[in-house]
């Protein structure tokens, strides 16, 4: 019996050119699709409209195509489960919304940033403050007052539970969702979906099979867990992939323009930057100029390191 199709996924944010560690984690999802034959999909995840470009979208395909890391569906491909933009996906958001709202597990959070950053509260498994759970419990005269005064982020309760599952990369993972993570939102007071609700709900109606991403992500995974579980749709595997790391210790980020793509074209043919890529994640011996269809064969997940890489301050001054 023949296994089922892998279907993997790349879904950068076009809020600025791609970076290096954009890259890499491009790389390493291609290969892991690729490896098995799969079918790679480009989704474009523009939730936010103040800080998305259409112009960065364009530009992080050719980025992509430079590199040699071709995809099957989405981008400019089109193909069977669009739309590949979240920006055109808020009727599907706002379906999964109502559902949750109908099984009583959502209430409105009037709880400011500031306010929240304020509370002398224990943080999140991710680095944010744990919330409280002060709005929970507010009356119904409460909220509507409230509501007059300012529009609510929507927040999903959870339960004293545990919630485990074995990445491909980093190993058993182990958190639980009231005590390291606390209630979540799921949607902005601005009306913007949060990333967890949008991701879940894309990834599940794609038919998405693996999902390779930074390290910095492994603690979102519990609480997308406990979504798909909720709304019925298959999870994924996961993969969370070491970081690229400035030589400071610091993670890259488009706002720094850190090695984006323009310089690294300067700089490095695409073999020439792709081999690098490898040997930083573990699969070559030593940096060597190589195609991604050339390494694709080569690619096994226990081959992969589990530490983040620090670049050298040689290779950060172009």
């Amino acid at each position: 019996m023949s296994s089922p199709i892998q279907r993997g996924r790349f879904a950068p944010s076009p809020t600025g050119r791609m970076h290096l560690g954009n890259a890499f984690c491009a790389l390493m999802a291609w290969l892991s699709c690729r490896a098995t034959h799969g079918v790679m999909v480009l989704r474009v995840e523009d939730l936010d409209p103040a800080r998305s470009r259409p112009a960065y979208a364009q530009q992080l395909q050719e980025d992509l195509l430079w590199l040699g890391l071709d995809w099957d569906e989405g981008g400019s491909a089109g193909g069977p489960y669009g739309p590949y933009q979240q920006s055109q996906c808020s009727a599907i958001y706002s379906q999964a919304l109502t559902c949750l709202g109908h099984a009583g597990l959502l209430y409105p959070c009037f709880c400011s940033r500031a306010e929240l950053h304020a509370a002398e509260a224990p943080h999140a498994s991710d680095g944010q403050p744990l919330y409280s759970g002060r709005c929970r419990q507010l009356t119904v005269q409460q909220r509507a007052l409230l509501r007059q005064q300012r529009r609510p982020a929507i927040r999903l309760q959870v339960p004293p539970e545990s919630i485990s599952f074995v990445d491909g990369c980093q190993g058993l993972y182990t958190e639980n969702l009231e005590t390291q993570c606390g209630d979540f939102i799921l949607r902005r007071s601005d009306g913007v979906f949060a990333y967890q609700l949008a991701v879940v709900c894309d990834d599940g109606r794609m038919g998405i099979t693996q999902v390779v991403r930074g390290r910095d992500l492994l603690s979102s995974t519990p609480r997308q867990l406990y979504l798909y579980r909720l709304l019925g749709l298959p999870a994924p595997a996961f993969y969370h992939i070491p970081l690229l790391l400035a030589p400071d210790g610091r993670r890259l980020s488009k706002r720094d323009g850190d090695l984006d793509l323009s310089a690294l074209r300067q700089r490095f043919s695409a073999p020439q930057l792709v081999g690098q890529m490898a040997h930083w994640a573990g699969l070559l011996p030593k940096a060597e100029a190589i195609t991604p269809r050339e390494l694709a064969p080569l690619f096994r997940w226990d081959l992969v390191r589990r530490e983040d890489v620090r670049l050298s301050a040689g290779l950060w001054r172009i």
